[in-house]
């Protein structure tokens, strides 16, 4: 077993906590991370087995419909804004976490970009990771 995987927001409203092992890590470079991080992508952990995610303090949550057409479920702490999880309505077993909200963030391994075709020019990725012009098989 892997040591648990915990992180929360900036204000500490809301925490979270797995036992398991992240299934996909990814940097994404679509519209929706781009908006939400303010930056040129997002930086993920998926995880499964959402039921057994530890998770204290209330999140506030909303939808949007992600490139693919499927839609995801953002969550964030309504006291300090920070993006805290995002799930995802055609794989309700799956639950990913922000690398930034992790009390490790060095513990993020990314293994691939996603929406590289959406990548902006002033936001260089790795050019070693495997780059999907869209979201491969599997979470997302």
């Amino acid at each position: 077993m892997t040591q648990p995987y915990t992180g929360g927001c900036a204000c500490g409203a809301i925490r979270y906590s797995t036992p398991h092992a992240p299934v996909f890590q990814n940097h994404c470079q679509c519209r929706d991370c781009q908006r939400r991080s303010g930056a040129g992508h997002g930086a993920w952990l998926t995880f499964p087995a959402r039921a057994e995610m530890a998770i204290t303090g209330e999140a506030t949550e909303w939808e949007v419909a992600a490139d693919s057409g499927n839609v995801k479920i953002h969550a964030f702490c309504p006291v300090c804004g920070t993006p805290v999880y995002l799930r995802f309505a055609a794989m309700p077993e799956l639950i990913a976490v922000p690398a930034g909200s992790l009390d490790e963030p060095g513990r993020f391994a990314p293994q691939a970009l996603t929406y590289s075709v959406r990548g902006l020019a002033w936001d260089a990725i790795d050019p070693a990771l495997q780059a999907f012009e869209r979201m491969p098989p599997g979470p997302g």
